[in-house]
């Protein structure tokens, strides 16, 4: 009689590296739960940028925005690149996992103070939490990572290390120096993976990884549908003056679909490669993913002037929308559709984005962006992605 296998010890999984070439690999329930926390995140700097522009205090509400959302961007991208190569599923790394999405909620908690006030403490404390988590992730991926083990530990090592750094940055003064110790503390932050792969790389799933970045963008683009609903909701209490309104929604839901159907034109899993081409898919994508959360709130502020209810003149007030638009194409080309696509599109894409930057000083901005996204989508109809996988 044959014994079945013992049972592993504490019903814990092996954390060994992952198949890159794993057939059917898809987002897990997990991870999909992961990223309902984000929404929370995301929305909250959305809807602070948004009373920022509208009291036309631009200058600190961009920086602030950039700064926090910086946070929220890197924690999920740590996450979701970890997960690719090392994710077990079992109930410890459910439990760290479920951690960082606590420390997402505290994040998200403390971002109001940090833009009215400049008080970081609570973004701290979140961001930490979250970022202790993955050193705990990495080092739990050691022990049986073979020869990754350096890779996993100079991860740990090196999140652990501006970690200090972050709680450090709380004793600087709010103004120039305090911005100064946050671009340095970034810097850290995105040289911690070239630090730990530059000599043995962890395993990434191309199908995977992009699906989870496409699966953000949908987050980040749900956030201009919820400010589309808005308008309708306005338009439903404000009878003398419902058109504009409705225009605002309509014209919001055909960029909103446009911008989705251009992000997810090419496919995504060709963009990377080697760690060059991937560190810069997934750090490009921090301008995307910000300028598509911007979007909603640029939508805000329309409404907001309509309303008479914003410090803006019409004519800033569409800036608030077109330059999130333009630097989300611009993102998505550079990153996705320029190594996918031909002359024409290389040349329409870019070209569109432009356009759109510039169209407030035309009438009827709003109507103009949407005509502008509208027929780079039939451009990307009639010109089907082409395999370009070979060129640098």
């Amino acid at each position: 009689m044959t014994l079945p296998p013992p049972a592993p010890r504490f019903r814990l999984t092996r954390m060994t590296p992952r198949d890159a070439g794993e057939p059917h690999r898809v987002a897990s329930t997990l991870e999909l739960f992961f990223d309902l926390v984000f929404v929370v995140a995301v929305s909250t700097a959305s809807a602070q940028l948004h009373h920022a522009l509208s009291a036309g205090d631009i200058g600190h509400g961009v920086v602030a925005y950039a700064m926090l959302f910086f946070a929220i961007w890197w924690a999920w991208m740590n996450f979701s690149w970890f997960a690719t190569a090392f994710g077990t599923d079992d109930w410890l790394y459910r439990v760290m996992t479920i951690v960082q999405m606590s420390g997402v909620l505290v994040l998200a908690a403390g971002i109001p103070n940090a833009f009215e006030h400049g008080d970081f403490r609570v973004v701290v404390v979140g961001y930490v939490v979250m970022r202790v988590a993955m050193v705990s992730q990495w080092l739990r991926a050691s022990r049986a990572a073979g020869r990754l083990r350096s890779a996993t530990r100079r991860y740990a090592f090196g999140i652990a290390a501006v970690q200090i750094l972050w709680v450090l940055f709380l004793l600087v003064p709010e103004g120039p120096p305090q911005l100064v110790a946050f671009v340095v503390c970034v810097l850290l932050e995105l040289s911690i993976p070239v630090f730990a792969e530059h000599r043995e790389q962890t395993p990434w799933h191309p199908h995977h990884i992009t699906e989870r970045y496409g699966l953000f963008t949908l987050i980040v683009l749900g956030e201009s549908l919820l400010a589309s609903s808005r308008a309708i909701i306005e338009a439903l209490h404000e009878s003398e003056s419902f058109a504009p309104f409705v225009s605002i929604s309509v014209l919001t839901l055909v960029v909103t679909a446009s911008l989705w159907w251009i992000y997810f034109w090419p496919e995504h899993h060709r963009a990377l490669g080697s760690l060059s081409r991937s560190l810069r898919y997934g750090y490009t994508h921090y301008f995307v993913f910000a300028a598509a959360a911007a979007f909603s709130a640029g939508v805000e502020v329309e409404i907001d002037v309509l309303t008479g209810h914003s410090d803006l003149s019409p004519q800033a007030a569409s800036f608030t929308i077109t330059i999130p638009i333009a630097l989300f194409l611009l993102g998505v080309w550079l990153v996705a559709l320029r190594r996918s696509a031909d002359r024409v599109v290389n040349v329409v894409v870019p070209v569109g984005a432009v356009l759109v930057l510039l169209d407030p000083i035309l009438p009827v901005p709003v109507a103009l962006t949407a005509l502008i996204v509208a027929g780079i989508v039939v451009v990307l109809v009639l010109r089907p992605p082409v395999d370009r996988t070979l060129l640098d």
